[in-house]
């Protein structure tokens, strides 16, 4: 019996642009429509070593968060390493790759398997994975997602219009800010439009999305916890240095909301400044064991304290570093995600596009 399920790429031209976010957004919505659905990610997440999971962590998450039972869970071929990538250099693999590859197209579970392609239109060429030869390979659409931080994602969008060619379905434009949701939809959107680019969706900014966990945090600093290990749930919308004197600092702390503060483990008038604001987290640098009464307070307060063995500024350039790389592994992002989805987007249009509509 042929395979008569349909297949959707969800890309993007850089990395980070919310293509998990995008597939559970939109498996959710898609499954109130009827849809049977799956989901894959045939080429995993770089790691520095070998992973024991058949799966890699964005994998697990939505197939957890969704229920998906494993007959609608496509393996994820390889997750690349250091060692695999050797082997490659050394040795042509590429033919193994793509016939694994093959075995998609062999799927009988799902109505639509949406899998989820590489960071960018480059990343897995070495494997023979890149999104425009995973798109040919399975005979699959592609949506692209591309954050809309500069004009520049015009030009990339044309760019890999030019490289995917008809197996470009559409775009969304993710993570718009306020200040350029006029020029979005008034201009950028008409004029991708007018260049044979459909776009389904545009969705604005939102800074619940944009917020990083605390054991993230401490996963990314290789941090010590000092107190209330209970409370790494928490989640930081900004990060904020406390390096002047406390007067200042005060007035500085008052301004921010859900804060994680940086400062050296040395200053306690900052510290206890800090923890009588609206900080979610305290991350104290150098080698100083903190003042008891700092952990004191900050367990009254259920307020995480990190210790740090770097100096502020790594930790600002780490910490900056994770709100721009931010997962989506969080129930209340999932929801958060859903509703920006169903709001903002043309479900219907894509599974017309995808000569799915007349069936749900």
């Amino acid at each position: 019996m042929p395979n008569t399920a349909k297949y959707l790429l969800v890309g993007s031209v850089e990395a980070y642009s919310g293509k998990s976010a995008t597939i559970l957004g939109l498996a959710q919505l898609l499954v109130k429509r009827g849809v049977d659905f799956a989901y894959g990610k045939p080429l995993g997440t770089y790691q520095e070593e070998a992973e024991r999971s058949p799966y890699d962590q964005d994998v697990n998450f939505i197939t957890k968060t969704l229920g998906l039972p494993d007959s609608h869970v496509c393996p994820t071929i390889l997750s690349p390493h250091l060692g695999v990538v050797k082997d490659c250099l050394q040795h042509e693999l590429r033919p193994q790759f793509e016939a694994q590859l093959m075995t998609y197209r062999q799927s009988q579970a799902g109505d639509l398997v949406m899998l989820e392609g590489p960071g960018s239109l480059e990343e897995g060429q070495l494997f023979g994975l890149s999104l425009l030869e995973m798109a040919n390979g399975m005979d699959a659409n592609i949506l692209l997602i591309a954050r809309f931080h500069t004009l520049g994602a015009v030009d990339a969008l044309l760019a890999a219009q030019a490289r995917l060619g008809s197996r470009l379905l559409g775009v969304m434009l993710n993570d718009v800010p306020e200040a350029d949701w006029h020029l979005a939809q008034e201009l950028v959107k008409p004029f991708l439009e007018s260049c044979g680019i459909p776009v389904f969706g545009i969705l604005p900014s939102d800074q619940l999305l944009r917020s990083v966990s605390v054991s993230e945090l401490v996963h990314q600093l290789s941090a010590e916890v000092l107190c209330r290990p209970d409370r790494l749930d928490l989640l930081v919308d900004q990060l904020t240095i406390g390096a002047m004197n406390v007067n200042s600092a005060l007035k500085y702390f008052r301004k921010g909301r859900n804060m994680a503060v940086v400062t050296g483990g040395d200053r306690t008038d900052i510290q206890l400044a800090a923890l009588e604001s609206s900080t979610h987290c305290l991350i104290l640098t150098g080698h100083f064991s903190p003042n008891s009464m700092v952990l004191t307070r900050a367990d009254d307060l259920e307020i995480p304290v990190l210790g740090v063995d770097l100096d502020t500024l790594t930790t600002v350039e780490i910490v900056d570093r994770t709100f721009g790389q931010v997962r989506l592994h969080e129930a209340v992002k999932v929801e958060c995600v859903r509703q920006l989805i169903e709001a903002n987007f043309d479900v219907d249009r894509l599974l017309s596009s995808l000569d799915m509509r007349s069936e749900f």
